[in-house]
């Protein structure tokens, strides 16, 4: 008799729906049973790996577009995506694990064409605020830190980060003592900083002094070469892109910044160097020098050439060599400029 009774194979819209009522419970009933509150859990644990079953398909199965695109529909239909991120402290590892991913993935799902985690990210904000202190509690900040990288492929959610107060704690957060979560802030402050060009402009043109004198003195100056060697790249892949180009000529314009790109080409690091190299050329190559830049290049100007004279790439390289050239030519023929 029992055959008879087969339950229906459950739905994406049953598993989305099945997870929210379960993500509820963990919300709000911390107090209850022991033996319920284990068996709801386990429950939450085996509909979020369905989740991810159905968005990701199978070692035996590709995923089904058209089930992706209805399990999509209904978790952004309420807050679903709210509960998931409230309740990740209260997940097991593997359950955290899949969840993160589940959230991924559902960053680019289309529903009739539209990305709705963006529609729905645009009406709460705020849920970025919990991703990024996510930076402070080391249990959840590679889990939160991945999310809120998914999350920053949507403009809008790229826009209020850069213009929140919590941009100012990445400068903090890439200098944490724990490796991994310090590579983690700094992978997303590098996708805040170079996906979205016409807002990353708008920002570091309104946000110039505060951001670079930041930039300079925590991450270009810090005392750890990791992060040297990664704010200088990251420098280099913000002023060599040409959305950036007013940034970039008033970047170059700066005495104290050649000091530090200076400084940094003169580290006994190749990489290093080879990256300071990549910023240290726009000063040089800058046809409008002012006349103080100008003064720090002639009244370095031995030291300068007998560097790029012993400067090279560990295997060859005709881009560098040159570039390389091109400034050497430029710093040779500099001449002193009066002040205006």
């Amino acid at each position: 008799m029992k055959g008879l009774f087969k339950s229906k194979p459950r739905t994406p819209v049953d598993v989305a729906r099945q997870t929210r009522d379960l993500l509820i419970f963990a919300d709000l009933h911390g107090d209850a049973r022991e033996s319920k509150r284990e068996e709801k859990m386990a429950d939450l644990f085996k509909n979020i790996r369905e989740m991810k079953s159905i968005l990701y398909g199978s070692s035996e199965a590709e995923p089904v577009p058209e089930a992706c695109a209805q399990l999509t529909q209904e978790f952004f239909r309420e807050n679903t995506l709210r509960l998931l991120i409230i309740c990740l402290p209260k997940l097991n590892l593997e359950a955290r694990k899949d969840a993160t991913q589940v959230v991924a993935n559902l960053q680019r799902q289309q529903v009739h064409s539209r990305l709705i985690a963006s529609d729905y990210l645009e009406a709460n904000l705020d849920l970025m605020d919990i991703l990024i202190a996510g930076y402070e509690d080391t249990e959840m900040a590679l889990h939160y830190g991945a999310m809120l990288r998914e999350c920053i492929r949507h403009q809008v959610v790229a826009k209020y980060v850069l213009e929140s107060q919590h941009v100012k704690k990445f400068f903090d957060y890439i200098q944490l003592p724990n490796f991994d979560i310090a590579a983690d802030a700094t992978a997303t402050f590098k996708e805040l900083l170079t996906r979205h060009k016409s807002t990353v402009a708008d920002f570091l043109n309104k946000n110039y002094d505060w951001f670079f004198e930041e930039y300079n003195s925590k991450l270009l100056e810090s005392t750890n070469y990791i992060t040297r060697r990664q704010a200088v790249k990251l420098l280099g892949d913000m002023l060599l892109d040409r959305s950036n180009s007013g940034v970039m000529m008033r970047y170059v314009s700066s005495r104290d910044n050649l000091r530090i790109l200076m400084n940094l080409l003169r580290e006994s690091s190749k990489s290093i160097q080879i990256e300071a190299f990549h910023v240290f050329k726009l000063f040089a190559a800058n046809q409008n020098k002012p006349p103080d830049i100008v003064g720090i290049l002639i009244a370095n100007r031995s030291k300068l050439l007998r560097l790029f004279a012993d400067f090279k790439f560990d295997k060859a390289d005709e881009q560098f060599e040159a570039d390389k050239a091109q400034i050497v030519r430029e710093i040779a023929a500099l001449e002193p400029k009066e002040s205006a």
